[in-house]
């Protein structure tokens, strides 16, 4: 009786087909060839970019601005892909404004930097429609490489590994490959089914075997991979979902905020797709907030985002925060859940001293028929024998593990940053690290 009280206010169908088309249009649109010239010519080019050290995959941003400038994207995406084969999703989804950016000289100086995400887009999209793709798989050296996870880590590696020469297997739980890119980004930010499209160009080096449906503790055990490839490889991301610890989280109306974002990525009609009339969202990181501006694109009347912390401590950048308010989304700070009721969710002030977080005793209520989790996610069946670090696969130098001839990346591994950036570059160092170890 209480779910169905509960989900009485989650419905499909709140808005007209052509409103939900519009309001998930492409967040920045692509440049075009003058607008690229214009940009690319506010570019100083420093010979010690600032810009080229905040980029984890370290592309040479100077380079390509220039490549842009001179006429010839072709070469500027080139220059991008050597660096990160993923350059294209990079472009829409990295938290530039955080990156490179935010160090760019214009920014210090003018308080407005050079828009070298969007810059980079038009050269990856110039080359990318042009349909060749620009690197060639290297001569066979007869050793097979086993990458588990087709998520960014993982198709960086088996790229780069093909790249030299290496035959590669990939081996992914899902229904298709593509990972965080394919399932786990708001739609606003990749459109056009750009996320398998990459996919699909990407493997068109040749070298790569894509397996889908299969997951390591499902018929795949790590044991056998060892015998039967000369490395492996973990990008198995973080599928487990941290629990809300509140009392009621079990009703009807409460599901994680991955498996929604998930599923709204894999709909083919979104007016389709039941919403609350009032959603809340718990969580503070770039999943809250595509959790709850998605929420609010697909006609949900009010939705709050409650974190427990301060502002200046959410996950999510000052970018997304203020998108998430230019979209109608409240953000209530300091504040914990404590229970979720019968449209209603429980939540409790809190106070940060001396980084311990407590509550203060005093408790309000959010009208709710619908609550997302968006609270962390945690490696769910770690790889026997593989030591574990902070819920993490522990790595050291450039991917290896504690187990003699696997490597791991991404956001499974420990030490990097949960962007998908971050996990191309330590997917690439960590296929170079595989290939001096095979080939010496």
């Amino acid at each position: 009786m209480a779910n169905s009280q509960m989900t009485r206010g989650i419905v499909s169908g709140r808005l007209p087909a052509e409103t939900i088309a519009r309001n998930f249009s492409d967040l920045h649109a692509p440049l075009d060839a003058h607008e690229a010239a214009v940009a690319s010519d506010r570019c100083y080019f420093c010979h010690d970019a600032p810009c080229m050290t905040a980029c984890p995959t370290s592309i040479d941003i100077p380079l390509f601005i220039r490549q842009i400038q001179t006429g010839t994207p072709e070469a500027a995406a080139r220059t991008i892909f050597e660096q990160n084969i993923l350059g294209g999703m990079c472009a829409r989804v990295c938290p530039t404004e955080t990156l490179c950016e935010e160090v760019c000289v214009r920014e210090v100086a003018e308080g407005k930097p050079v828009e070298i995400g969007r810059l980079q887009r038009f050269a990856t999209d110039t080359l990318m429609a042009q349909g060749a793709h620009p690197f060639a798989r290297g001569a066979s050296t007869g050793k097979r490489v086993a990458v588990v996870g087709g998520g960014p880590a993982g198709l960086s590696c088996a790229h780069r590994l093909a790249m030299k020469g290496h035959d590669v297997v990939v081996y992914d739980a899902g229904p298709k490959a593509g990972g965080l890119n394919e399932f786990g980004i708001a739609s606003y930010k990749s459109v056009g089914g750009f996320a398998q499209a990459e996919v699909e160009w990407l493997l068109q080096i040749g070298g790569i075997d894509v397996r889908l449906g299969e997951a390591l503790g499902s018929g795949l055990t790590l044991e056998a991979l060892r015998k039967d490839f000369d490395a492996v490889f973990l990008g198995i991301g973080l599928a487990g979902v941290n629990a809300l610890r509140a009392e009621g989280e079990d009703r009807g109306g409460v599901r994680d905020a991955v498996d929604f974002i998930a599923e709204l990525r894999q709909s083919k009609d979104l007016t389709t797709l039941p919403i609350g009339r009032n959603v809340v969202v718990i969580g503070g990181g770039m999943t809250a907030v595509d959790a709850a501006v998605q929420s609010k694109l697909l006609g949900a009347e009010n939705v709050t985002i409650v974190y427990r912390r301060g502002r200046e401590r959410m996950g999510a950048s000052e970018f997304e925060q203020d998108l998430a308010a230019s979209k109608g989304v409240r953000i209530l700070y300091n504040a914990m859940p404590v229970a979720v009721h019968d449209g209603e969710i429980e939540l409790e002030y809190t106070v940060e001293t001396a980084g311990s977080l407590k509550g203060t005793g005093e408790r309000f209520r959010l009208a709710a028929d619908q609550v997302f989790k968006a609270i962390g996610q945690v490696l769910a069946g770690a790889p026997s024998g593989v030591r574990i670090e902070g819920g993490k696969i522990s790595v050291s130098g450039d991917g290896r593990t504690s187990v003699d001839g696997v490597w791991a990346g991404g956001d499974c591994a420990s030490g990097g940053d949960d962007l998908t950036v971050t996990a191309v570059a330590e997917g690439r160092d960590a296929a170079e690290d595989i290939h001096r170890a095979l080939i010496g």
